[in-house]
């Protein structure tokens, strides 16, 4: 009998790039405010005003563009030009409507996977945005269940690992942020693999986990196949 059954993947710097979308999109932002301030200057306003809109905005692009709309006008002391607000919603749109690049090894290692396992996508942010971004990665139909979900804890894994599973004891997480997908996985009981991206938020580092006896690192995606015969061996 398999010990894990069930996996789950993160979406955005797992399966494809998302990140690096926001980092170009924040020095757009930085320039056009650029007599305002230094670019650390206003990348960390930005940071702050992210930090506090978490709870009511919650994850992904529209967020972030109200955050960078609240924070020029902070910074330029509420005299921001239209033309401003207008350049900060055109640059909204243009991510919200950016091709969807699929990281290395996704496709063929999902593909291996599905015939022999369970596999639910577990992603936050907007509802819109990841459906998109689903549909359009042509990944879809290897999935047994999606969850766009608000934010990620131990109990939100133990809900949908019992649903789309045998309970998290029988499942694994994979994906890139330590905070989201390895922490709150480990609590609820099941296997987490950290598959590291160059670029990830830094509100999503989280300290790693290293004496944990179903915490495993991979460089590459490609190398889950492998681990996941060698913890069914054992």
């Amino acid at each position: 009998m398999s010990l894990v059954t069930t996996l789950g993947f993160d979406a955005d710097d797992t399966l494809w790039q998302n990140e690096q979308f926001y980092r170009f999109t924040e020095k757009r932002f930085t320039d056009l405010l650029a007599d305002h301030g230094a670019h650390e200057e206003i990348s960390a306003r930005l940071l702050e005003a992210e930090r506090r809109n978490l709870n009511f905005y919650g994850f992904g692009i529209k967020g972030f563009t109200l955050s960078m709309i609240e924070t020029a006008i902070e910074v330029t002391g509420g005299k921001t030009s239209p033309a401003v607000i207008k350049a900060i919603l055109d640059c909204g749109r243009e991510m919200l409507h950016h091709p969807v690049e699929l990281l290395p090894d996704v496709a063929e290692t999902l593909a291996a996977l599905a015939p022999h396992y369970r596999l639910v996508l577990i992603t936050k942010g907007d509802l819109f945005d990841q459906e998109r971004k689903l549909a359009q990665s042509g990944l879809g139909d290897l999935f047994d269940g999606v969850e766009i979900v608000s934010g990620k804890d131990a109990a939100t894994y133990g809900r949908i690992f019992r649903q789309h599973g045998e309970g998290p004891d029988r499942a694994l997480m994979v994906g890139n942020s330590m905070k989201s997908d390895i922490l709150p996985a480990l609590a609820a009981g099941a296997f987490a693999v950290h598959v590291p991206h160059d670029l990830t938020w830094v509100l999503e580092h989280a300290e790693t986990p290293v004496n944990h006896a179903r915490f495993h690192h991979l460089d590459r995606l490609a190398g889950l196949p492998a681990l996941l015969e060698e913890l069914n061996r054992s």
